[in-house]
Order: structure tokens, then C-alpha cells, then sequence
């Protein structure tokens, strides 16, 4: 079974994802009703699969309740495209609340819209994250990511540097201590960010910024910074939590007895360190990196983690598990 089935490809039983309980469920009947439960009103127009209570008053799931606007119902093209970044969304939530970060209230919303049929920019503005659906297109997007000399660029990574603009104010500026300790591992915020943006678009990168930064991007400025390290250790964690999941072990390819070069996953690495986690996930990437080249693929993987990278990973690991310990 995958996050995204709505039911069983092999015999049929239906499914649905549970919110409270964080888990995708066999379902004793195909709404769920018999769970006490029922679908999302999206079900078919946004391929959604997370079910409410009988008792809910919403006729949506809270997922789809954070979507703001989206296309139109007869933009057949857009809507394909919605149904695909609702998708990422979901999993971009799942993992939040996983993490224990806060993605209920009145200020998180999503505008998902395409510019293919009006003018879009992906960005966040005071809770607000736009997503442009044009991006779903794999060779629009790719043909993006080659202009912009990018290694990466998906749906799902945009919802995850997006939502670090949305937690920047919640995590790192409610507290003195956190907002400075931020300033010397990624720079001072104050900094004329237009400014900021002119420059790397006209001089592009420093030579050695691999020593100190995650992507080109964010060498920009300390909020971007921030927000690619922060979709980076979303992008860690999620994968090492399906990597656990499916039970997977590198031990190879020859025998080895460093525990350093293998990796055991944790389904819940939340109580681990950075340097931890960082010992489980390297020599993941690169069995998995291998796997790729054989299939005749680029790297899984495309980055390296040099050690004042792994600082600011350790920064926002902090910061996430100081969150959660919380409640807030």
C-alpha cells in the first residue's frame, strides 16, 4: 500500500487515511461508514484518500480545507494538475504533524493556480503559499530546473521550501536565543533582501558555496538559506521514515564492520541527533544513487552535505524537536 491509495491494488480493500491517528487504514466498506467514518468531499476532484468523522461538520478533510483557491471545475488541464499538487500537499502535511509541527489556524492557506492561464509565482506572502500547477508538467519543470542550473526540482519540494517561509515567524523569531543563534549559522535576515535577490541573479553563486550551503539558491539570502535547509531536513526525514518502513538495510556492496558506513533506518528517529541521522541517511543515498545509475537515471540524490551544512540541519532538528516537546 502507498500514502496516495484510496484502496488495495491487490485485493480491493478499501483505504483511507486517518488524521488522528497519523495512519492509512483498511476501511470496512468503500466510504468508510461502517468505520464511523467518511471520504472527503475531494475524493474525485482532488484524487484525496483522508477520511472525516461521521460527527464532522465539514464536508472536507482538513487538508483540503487549507486550500484557498484553485482552478476552475471546467479547466480540465488545471485540475489534472490540482489533483497532482493536492497530492504533495498531503504528504507535505502528513509529515508536519508527524514532526509535531503546528499546521492548524486561521493563517496557513494554499493558492494552488496555474500560469498557464493567468500570471502565478510560487512563493509564500503572511501564511498564504502559491504553488504554480504549471509546474506539474514534467518537461515545463524540467526545462526550468535546467535554466536555473537546479539538481532538484518537484511539486513536493516547492510545498517544502514554502512552508519553511511559513514557519521562519513561528520557529525562529518568537525567541531571542533561536533568532540569534539563525543569524550566525545562516546569516542576518535584515539584509535588503531585493537587493539580495539582484545580485545572485546577476553574479550567480560564490565559487565555494558548496562549503557552506545546501543549493545555489540559497546562497541568495539568509531567508532562503533557511527555507532550503529547512525543505532539505523534510526531505531527509521523510525519506529515512519510508526507508524504515519498507525495512530497508545498506550493508554493502562489500562486508563491512563500521556501523558508520551502515544504515538502519528508524520509522522514529525523533529523539536521534543530527549527526545520527546523518550517519543512517549518507550511505542510504548512495545505495539508492546506485540504483539509479543502474536503471540508467541521474543521481536519486544530487547533493553533498559538507559539515557547516549539517550544522544548520542540526540548527532546524533542534528547533522542530523544541517544537514538538511543547505542543506549539
Amino acid at each position: 500500500m502507498f500514502f496516495e491509495n484510496s484502496v488495495c491494488l491487490r485485493c480491493g480493500t478499501p483505504l483511507g487515511f486517518v488524521e488522528s491517528r497519523l495512519e492509512l487504514i483498511s476501511l470496512s466498506d468503500p466510504d468508510g461508514a461502517d468505520d464511523g467514518l467518511r471520504r472527503c468531499a475531494n475524493t474525485q476532484l482532488a484524487s484525496c484518500n483522508w477520511m472525516l468523522s461521521q460527527s464532522d461538520a465539514e464536508a472536507l478533510c482538513s487538508s483540503c480545507r487549507l486550500t484557498r483557491m484553485r482552478p476552475a471545475d471546467g479547466d480540465l488541464q488545471a485540475m489534472a494538475a490540482f489533483a497532482q499538487a493536492e497530492s504533495a500537499k498531503r504528504r507535505l502535511l502528513f509529515e508536519l504533524l508527524d514532526l509535531g509541527l503546528p499546521v492548524a489556524g486561521e493563517r496557513l492557506r494554499f493558492d494552488l493556480l496555474s500560469s498557464a492561464v493567468e500570471p502565478v509565482s510560487t512563493g509564500h506572502e503572511d501564511g498564504v503559499i502559491t504553488i504554480d500547477l504549471a509546474e506539474s508538467d514534467d518537461v515545463r519543470r524540467e526545462q526550468r530546473r535546467a535554466e536555473l542550473g537546479e539538481p532538484y526540482r518537484t511539486m513536493l519540494g516547492h510545498f517544502r521550501h514554502e512552508i519553511a517561509h511559513y514557519y521562519w515567524p513561528l520557529l525562529v523569531e518568537r525567541d531571542a536565543a533561536a533568532l540569534g543563534r539563525c543569524r550566525g549559522l545562516f546569516g542576518d535576515e535584515r539584509a535588503d533582501y531585493a537587493a539580495a535577490q539582484e545580485r545572485h541573479y546577476a553574479d550567480g553563486p560564490p565559487p565555494d558555496w558548496e562549503q557552506s550551503y545546501v543549493s545555489a539558491y540559497a546562497t541568495m539570502h539568509a531567508w532562503e538559506d533557511w527555507a532550503e535547509t529547512f525543505a532539505h531536513y523534510l526531505h531527509i526525514r521523510d525519506t529515512l521514515q519510508t526507508a524504515g518502513a519498507f525495512g530497508l538495510v545498506v550493508a554493502g556492496p562489500d562486508p563491512i564492520d563500521d556501523p558508520a558506513l551502515t544504515s538502519v533506518p528508524e520509522v522514529d528517529a525523533g529523539a536521534d541527533s543530527i549527526d545520527s541521522l546523518v550517519a543512517s541517511w549518507l550511505p542510504l543515498t548512495y545505495a539508492l544513487n546506485a540504483v539509479n545509475r543502474s536503471m540508467g537515471l541521474g543521481d536519486l540524490y544530487p547533493f553533498t552535505l559538507a559539515p557547516a551544512v549539517i550544522d544548520k540541519l542540526g540548527y532546524v532538528h533542534e528547533l522542530i524537536g523544541a517544537t514538538a516537546s511543547r505542543g506549539a
